[in-house]
């Protein structure tokens, strides 16, 4: 593996920790934050294997580093993984336009925040799925448009500089 790789896995785990822990509002079923840019990031210069460790990583670091309060629980570490798969899926080697954003972002709003997540604090709090889904629903309705326009406004910004200081040649 590249050192640039290894470079950037650290530099997003890092930002996924602090955005994660530091920058977001937590309540004990929905967590407004911006952790979603430094996964996409990570998916589109990496791939969606290394964007999926490197976001599963965040997690357990985040966890290990700022345990917030509950047990660790290994479900939002799979929840993350595929959050960063997915994104890759979209969006590595294939370009990073509006629509193919929302697709990714829709993808991850369906399955892993309201599907996956909802099911992991179901079994965490013993809360009824019925009860735990219209918060989540607000939340994710609210944070669609946000992620959507962050994801594409940070890309396109960074783009150029990222691409040229970060190029990996063909041998990925």
């Amino acid at each position: 593996m590249h050192a640039k790789k290894i470079v950037l896995i650290g530099l997003f785990i890092a930002l996924e920790v602090i955005s994660t822990r530091f920058l977001s509002i937590q309540t004990p079923i929905i967590r407004i934050g911006f952790t979603f840019i430094p996964t996409a990031l990570s998916a589109v210069l990496l791939g969606p294997v290394l964007a999926g460790v490197t976001a599963g990583l965040a997690d357990i670091m985040g966890m290990m580093l700022f345990p917030a309060g509950s047990a660790y629980f290994p479900g939002f570490t799979l929840s993350a993984f595929l959050s960063g798969v997915i994104y890759g899926v979209f969006l590595y080697h294939r370009p990073v336009g509006f629509w193919r954003v929302c697709l990714a972002v829709l993808a991850i709003t369906i399955v892993v925040n309201l599907g996956l997540d909802t099911l992991w604090l179901w079994m965490l709090t013993g809360k009824g799925i019925l009860g735990l889904l219209p918060v989540r629903l607000i939340k994710s309705a609210m944070m669609f448009p946000i992620q959507i326009m962050m994801i594409y406004a940070v890309w396109k910004s960074l783009a150029v500089s990222l691409k040229h200081a970060f190029s990996f040649g063909r041998a990925n």
